[in-house]
C-alpha cells in the first residue's frame, strides 16, 4: 500500500455524546426504580436509549457559532482539528463544573488555541540552527523534499539511501487511496453546532486551486519590505503594497522554514497556501532568478506527493518559461514529469510537442529516456515492459504513473483475455 506522506490518519470518531459527555445522566423515577421484575414474564426487548436534550448555555451556543463564523476560519487549521479542539475545550469545563460560570465571550477560539500550541512547539525547533535530517525508511516512496536535500546537482538518477533495497509492486498503489484517507480523516457527525454550517463544508474540496499570480501593475514592481516569515496567501484585487510584501532575503528564509514545517507536519493546505504566497511575492516584484526557480520546483513536487494535479501544472507551466530563460535548476527531471503527465491525460498532441522539443543530449538523460520507454511500452502494447518500468520510475515519477497504471493494467487485462482461446469441448462417448 501507499505510505503516508504525513501523520498516520485516526480512525473518525464517533458521534458527540449527548448525555455522557456534555449533559446529567438519566435517572428513573421513583415509582419506577420500586417495580420489582417478572421473573415469568420474558426478558424486554433491547430498546436504544433514549437521549436527553441538552440545555446549552446562551454562552457556549454563542461561543460555537462564533468559532464557524466564515470570518473567523483559518485554512491553516484543519476542520476536523478546530472541532475536536472545540470539543475538548467544551468537555472540560463541563467536567470541572465551570460551564455556566465561565466567561465563554471572551473565551479563545479553537482555532486561535491550535496557532498558539502550534507556535509553542515550533519554536524550540526554530531556535535551532541546524536541523537533523529524519531518517528515512527503506523501501517507502520517494518524497518531495528529498530530491532538494539527497540529490546530486544535475543527476536525475541520483539514489537515495532507502532505494537501495529492490523495488516492490505493492509499494505503490493508487492516488485515490490518500484522497479515501483525507476524506474518511473528517469525523462523520451532526451535532448541533456545525449543522448551520453544512453547506459549506460539503462544498469544499481538499484542496482550493487559484489562478495564477495575478502580475504586478504596468508602472513598475514593487519593493518589498515586509519582515513576517509566514503570511497567507490572498488574491490581489487591487496593487500590492511594500509593506505586505516579503523582500528575497525575507523569502529565502521563509522557505527554509516552510521545509522544516513540511517535514514535520505534512500539513498540505498549509504549506500550498504558503508557497502561493511566496510566488505571489516573487511575481509583483518580478524576481526570476534561480531562488524563483527552486520555489517552483519544491512547490510542484510536494503537489505531485498530495496528487494536486492544479498546483501541479500552475508550477509546471512558469517552470517552462523560467527554464527557457536559462536559469539553473532540475529541468530534465521536469521534462520527464511533463511527459508522463500527457501519457496519463491522453494528450497525444502536447506529447508530441513535448517530444520535439527534446535534444539527443536530454534523450540520454535517466529520467527521460524511462519516459521515453514507458510510453513506447504502452504504444507497442508491451506490458510486461511497462510494469519494469513502473517498479524502475526515477525521481517522484511513481506519483504520476499511478495515476494511469490502473488503467494501463485493466487494458492488458481485457487484451489478454481476447487473446484466450478456449477449448473446444470433448464429445461424449456413449455405449
Amino acid at each position: 500500500m501507499r505510505q503516508s506522506f504525513g501523520q498516520s490518519y485516526s480512525t473518525p470518531q464517533p458521534p458527540y455524546p449527548a448525555a455522557q459527555t456534555y449533559g446529567p445522566a438519566h435517572t428513573l423515577s421513583p415509582s419506577a426504580a420500586n417495580i420489582a421484575p417478572n421473573v415469568n414474564s420474558p426478558p424486554p426487548a433491547a430498546q436504544e436509549p433514549s437521549k436527553t436534550k441538552i440545555d446549552w448555555p446562551e454562552s457556549v451556543r454563542r461561543y460555537v457559532q462564533r468559532a464557524f463564523i466564515p470570518a473567523n476560519l483559518d485554512t491553516s487549521v484543519p476542520r476536523s482539528e478546530m472541532e475536536t479542539k472545540l470539543k475538548e475545550t467544551i468537555t472540560q469545563a463541563n467536567e470541572k463544573g465551570v460551564m455556566y460560570t465561565l466567561d465563554w465571550d471572551t473565551m479563545p477560539l479553537p482555532q486561535q488555541m491550535i496557532r498558539e500550541e502550534r507556535a509553542r512547539a515550533f519554536l524550540p525547533i526554530h531556535s535551532k540552527s541546524q536541523a537533523q535530517a529524519p531518517t528515512q525508511t527503506p523501501g517507502k516512496k520517494r518524497k518531495s523534499w528529498d530530491l532538494t536535500d539527497t540529490a546530486t546537482p544535475g543527476s536525475a538518477s541520483a539514489t537515495p539511501p532507502w532505494r537501495n533495497g529492490p523495488a516492490r509492486l505493492e509499494d505503490r498503489v493508487s492516488f485515490q487511496t490518500d484522497r479515501r484517507q483525507a476524506a474518511d480523516e473528517a469525523p462523520k457527525h451532526t451535532s448541533k453546532f456545525n449543522r448551520a454550517d453544512k453547506r459549506q463544508k460539503r462544498n469544499e474540496g481538499e484542496y482550493k486551486t487559484f489562478r495564477e499570480d495575478t502580475p504586478p501593475p504596468a508602472e513598475g514592481p514593487v519593493v518589498g519590505t515586509c519582515q513576517d516569515l509566514e503570511k497567507r496567501y490572498l488574491r490581489l484585487t487591487a496593487a500590492p503594497k511594500p509593506s505586505q510584501v516579503r523582500p528575497p532575503h525575507i523569502l529565502r528564509q521563509t522557505l527554509e522554514l516552510l521545509k522544516k514545517r513540511w517535514k514535520k507536519d505534512q500539513n498540505y493546505s498549509y504549506i500550498c497556501d504558503q508557497f502561493k504566497s511566496m510566488r505571489q511575492d516573487l511575481t509583483v516584484q518580478r524576481v526570476r532568478d534561480d531562488f524563483t526557480v527552486e520555489v517552483y520546483e519544491i512547490h510542484a513536487r510536494i503537489a505531485l506527493e498530495k496528487g494536486d494535479l492544479g498546483e501541479y501544472n500552475q508550477c509546471q507551466t512558469q517552470l517552462k518559461a523560467l527554464y527557457k530563460l536559462g536559469l539553473k535548476g532540475k529541468p530534465n527531471e521536469f521534462k520527464a514529469y511533463r511527459i508522463l503527465y500527457f501519457i496519463h491525460t491522453a494528450n497525444r498532441a502536447e506529447l508530441n510537442n513535448a517530444l520535439a522539443d527534446l535534444t539527443a543530449a536530454e534523450k540520454k538523460d535517466a529520467a527521460i529516456k524511462h519516459a521515453l520507454d514507458v510510453r513506447s511500452a504502452l504504444a507497442l502494447g508491451n506490458y510486461h515492459r511497462f510494469f519494469q518500468l513502473y517498479n524502475e520510475t526515477p525521481n517522484m515519477g511513481a506519483y504520476l504513473m499511478d495515476m494511469f497504471v490502473l488503467r494501463e493494467r485493466l487494458s492488458a487485462l481485457c487484451n489478454i483475455c481476447k487473446a484466450y482461446v478456449f477449448p473446444s469441448p470433448q464429445p461424449r462417448i456413449g455405449y
